[in-house]
């Protein structure tokens, strides 16, 4: 015990900075339930993954021969996702209609005028299956609908095509009789300007013929579409799986629940100071005992705390000392010789196990004039008037300033004035150090000592 001129040890953790020793004081007071929260989060993971895991994955890939325009791969990626591709699909896999699939099948457009299609489902087997289906439905498809309505098409450009090669003939045979003309043997200067725009001509209308032939060769292969082989089977489930949905539901509730208690420690408004508690009850705190940190066998029984284990504040730093350091009847003597002799109230929160007990302890040994009595710290109300005072016993960081305040206007109302305060702050008793053994020679000495 020691006098309230002397200032508690124990750090204001709300004033603070967020650092690693707080971190630390969670993991160690909080471990328990951290776990518990892991474990939901494992739990809410694996319970996502219904939702979430894909299954296995497949590709099948088309490929589109010749020359394609951007806009025209988007249309076909969109037509093998189509519900009449799907449907036909969905019938010779047995697997009802293409509304099944829709959420199964998807296609990207990749380089080379080549068309993906995804398949996923929760077999490797089933998901191969679909991704080959699909991509053969699409051709298919594909392939009728362009012979269907590109044959007047086809006609219409060949008849162009042919006009335009009845043209160049026709200027081609008008070039050849103006070389005739002109290579009549006479040679000038004009003449010789005229054969070579005229060769000229003709040179370029040669390359003209020439694009056109390939074009008409090339354009009867533009709804040519090949199934680029079959689709891998699949050996493993695709991202993200079971396991790491559950590990990442545990990681992110842990986290969560780390930041949680660093939120609670910052916005923490219960007082840990000598000075602000004595403020605030409107007395002095007449002394600091130091007690062993014992649980509440109430408390023991719920179920959190079965769960959870240790249900007091994490962010009040327990000290360490040897049984020897803890006689809590000269504590409570010290406290008493200093109280007035009158009748006093002891005046407790409900729910402050270490100050109930110690509340009790020195209404033994004060006698009949102590009277311990338990009040609501939300709403307290003392009700005894034929005491002469309250001496008002509290763990150190229990109660909030506007409790403290709260529990001086009760005893104001009730005529009684605050005689002062003790705090109680617990500590753990540790074993105390083994004797060190002695060399054999000191034995020998010590033996032969008369």
């Amino acid at each position: 015990m020691h006098t309230p001129t002397h200032r508690t040890e124990i750090p204001a953790l709300t004033d603070d900075t967020v650092r690693l020793s707080m971190i630390g004081q969670v993991l160690r007071g909080r471990w328990r339930t951290l776990v518990v929260l892991a474990l939901l989060g494992a739990l809410v993971g694996a319970g996502s993954s219904l939702i979430l895991s894909p299954g296995y994955r497949t590709t099948s890939n088309v490929l589109l021969q010749g020359p394609r325009e951007a806009d025209e791969l988007l249309t076909q990626a969109e037509v093998a996702t189509s519900s009449v591709v799907l449907d036909r699909a969905a019938a010779v896999l047995g697997r009802g209609s293409g509304a099944d699939l829709r959420d199964q099948v998807s296609t990207t457009v990749a380089q080379g005028n080549v068309i993906t299609i995804a398949a996923t489902d929760d077999s490797a087997e089933h998901a191969q299956q679909v991704a080959d289906q699909v991509a053969q439905e699409f051709v298919k498809y594909s392939t009728q609908v362009l012979a269907s309505t590109g044959d007047a098409a086809v006609k219409v450009a060949q008849e162009r095509r042919e006009t335009l090669r009845q043209q160049v003939a026709q200027t081609n045979q008008r070039i050849t009789e103006l070389t005739a003309k002109v290579s009549d043997g006479t040679t000038s200067v004009e003449t010789v300007q005229l054969r070579t725009e005229l060769a000229a001509l003709r040179s370029s209308i040669e390359q003209a013929m020439s694009t056109l032939n390939a074009t008409d060769t090339t354009s009867g292969g533009l709804g040519s579409m090949v199934v680029m082989g079959a689709a891998q089977r699949p050996t493993s489930a695709a991202a993200p799986t079971l396991p790491q949905l559950a590990l990442g539901g545990a990681a992110l509730f842990f986290v969560f629940g780390l930041l949680g208690h660093l939120f609670a420690a910052r916005t923490d408004r219960r007082l840990r100071d000598e000075q602000e508690i004595g403020a605030a009850l409107g007395g002095p705190v007449l002394a600091t005992v130091d007690i062993a940190d014992e649980a509440d066998p109430e408390a023991e029984r719920s179920l959190r705390a079965k769960l959870l284990g240790d249900d007091k504040p994490w962010n009040i730093r327990r000290i360490d000392v040897t049984p020897d350091e803890i006689d809590g009847d000269v504590h409570y003597r010290r406290l008493v010789s200093r109280l007035p002799q009158r009748r006093l109230l002891v005046l407790v929160a409900d729910g402050d196990h270490a100050a109930r007990t110690a509340a009790t302890r020195i209404a033994e040994l004060a006698g009949r004039r102590y009277t311990v009595v338990t009040v609501a710290p939300a709403r307290p109300v003392v009700e005894d008037q034929s005491a002469e005072g309250v001496l008002v016993v509290l763990g150190l960081g229990t109660r909030t300033a506007w409790e403290l305040v709260g529990v001086a206007e009760a005893c104001a109302d009730a005529g009684l004035a605050v005689a002062g305060a003790a705090l109680i702050r617990p500590v753990r008793p540790t074993r105390p150090p083994k004797p060190v053994k002695q060399a054999g020679k000191d034995r020998e000495a010590l033996a032969g000592t008369p």
